[in-house]
């Protein structure tokens, strides 16, 4: 172990050492949070503000904020693991993997080696995105999160970047060049808010499309994150308006159905633990195989 050990602590230094490599992690969160600083967190709170009368323009925009974190901190969980396996495609590409094949080091240990360190890059720079959250809501907007759901909120983060980061390992495993690995976080970035249901809200999207989206992890794990963000701040939202409950929190993705299922949370936690354990050991396999 101590020599798995000394891999993840190089590859931690190569990933943090490159600065930009860390801000491009990040730089779908960033992206989104501006996107609703700047314009779409507007239009959410005066439509809200439209639809429920009895409430107050700040428990509109705690809602909406408390929302928008939930879909941030689900971002940075795939983003951050992806960009900790760049370290793994510069290796490759550069011919490192010669070198360490001369040293008395197992290929199983240098796969290890880099999953383990992209999955601490993702839980680090997800922790600190978390806690920015909830610093931002309880101080902005006054919406303090209790620590049931903090608890909660950190098993979510955890479990998810152990799950999403395996899924881009697998990925990645296919990738040779830096070129093609920066295009792949490009797409990834990009694409990722919208099949999370982090720029839009689910309910927007078309019957079909949002059955779709619903079916895939990304947005099941901001469901079950949002609940814990979301669930108080939409409860004071509507203490007015009882009757709207069901309804936003169908279209904001605190409750997701597939077709006529509603996906139970039980279910999303069974579908990461799966996605973590299945594709840890694909990607192990292929890792060992490209490093010859």
């Amino acid at each position: 172990m101590s020599t798995v050990a000394a891999i993840v602590g190089r590859n931690l230094r190569l990933f943090f050492r490159d600065r930009m490599n860390v801000f491009f992690s990040l730089l779908g969160a960033i992206i989104l949070f501006a996107l609703y600083t700047l314009f779409l967190g507007n239009l959410q709170t005066a439509g809200l503000a439209d639809s429920i009368p009895g409430a107050t323009p700040s428990e509109v925009q705690a809602f909406v904020d408390s929302w928008m974190f939930a879909g941030i901190v689900l971002i940075t969980t795939v983003t951050t693991g992806l960009g900790g396996l760049a370290v793994l495609v510069d290796d490759d590409q550069s011919g490192r993997f010669r070198d360490f094949l001369v040293a008395p080091l197992r290929r199983g240990q240098l796969a290890l080696g880099y999953l383990l360190a992209a999955v601490v890059i993702a839980i680090m720079l997800s922790m600190v995105v978390l806690v920015a959250s909830i610093l931002y809501l309880g101080v902005v907007r006054g919406v303090w999160l209790n620590i049931p759901a903090i608890g909660r909120a950190i098993t979510l983060v955890i479990l998810s970047c152990v799950a999403f980061t395996a899924l881009s390992a697998l990925i990645v495993s296919f990738v040779r060049t830096n070129g093609a690995f920066s295009g792949l976080a490009t797409i990834v970035g990009t694409v990722l808010g919208f099949i999370a249901a982090a720029y839009i809200p689910i309910g927007v999207f078309p019957e079909a499309v949002a059955s779709v989206v619903a079916a895939l992890p990304f947005a099941q794990a901001g469901m079950l994150l949002r609940r814990e963000f979301s669930g108080e701040t939409l409860a004071t939202m509507t203490a007015d308006a009882p009757g709207a409950v069901d309804a936003l929190r169908a279209m904001y993705g605190l409750d997701l159905q597939i077709g006529t299922w509603p996906v139970p949370a039980w279910f999303v936690v069974m579908i990461l633990a799966g996605i973590a354990i299945t594709c840890t050991a694909l990607s192990a396999a292929r890792i060992r195989g490209r490093i010859r």
